[in-house]
């Protein structure tokens, strides 16, 4: 009798076309990346959403993004009504793909009755991107990780 070898892709099928869509609109509805946010900000004007950093006061000092509100996680409950319009999209962010934190405050704002997305590579890949963010020295940028935003190009083509 001879085994037959599946590959560990396709050990478990892949859903049904119509499964994957619904899969992948639902989480679109529920994240946001680092490129798209940049880019909706970039165009100037209101973007129709307002960004939030979720992380401490010590880590917001340390870098955060231009025009980004400070909401700590722990205190969403609390200050949110003074800080954002339930009318205006949220979007959450924290220090990056390994913290959930801003899982966790999208969550809290969510219960609080605001729209809310999370931004997927958070501040980490804010920076790693190349995008400008603010300090309490100012405005500073680093040069673009090529793991994880083009070198020579605008855009990812994502």
């Amino acid at each position: 009798m001879t085994a037959i070898t599946v590959n560990p892709v396709l050990r478990v099928a892949p859903a049904a076309p119509a499964e994957a869509a619904a899969h992948f609109r639902a989480g679109l509805a529920f994240h946001t990346d680092v490129s798209d946010v940049a880019a909706a900000l970039a165009v100037g004007g209101d973007p129709g959403f307002v960004v939030v950093d979720s992380r401490s006061t010590e880590a917001w000092d340390q870098g955060h993004v231009p025009g980004a509100v400070h909401l700590p996680t722990g205190l969403v409950r609390e200050q949110a009504a003074h800080l954002l319009d339930r009318s205006v999209p949220v979007v959450t962010y924290c220090w990056g793909p390994g913290c959930n934190g801003a899982a966790r405050a999208a969550l809290a704002l969510a219960e609080l009755g605001y729209p809310v997305k999370e931004m997927l590579g958070g501040f980490e890949y804010w920076v790693r991107e190349g995008l400008e963010f603010e300090t309490w020295q100012g405005r500073e940028r680093r040069a673009p990780d090529p793991l994880t935003a083009p070198a020579d190009a605008g855009e990812c083509g994502c």
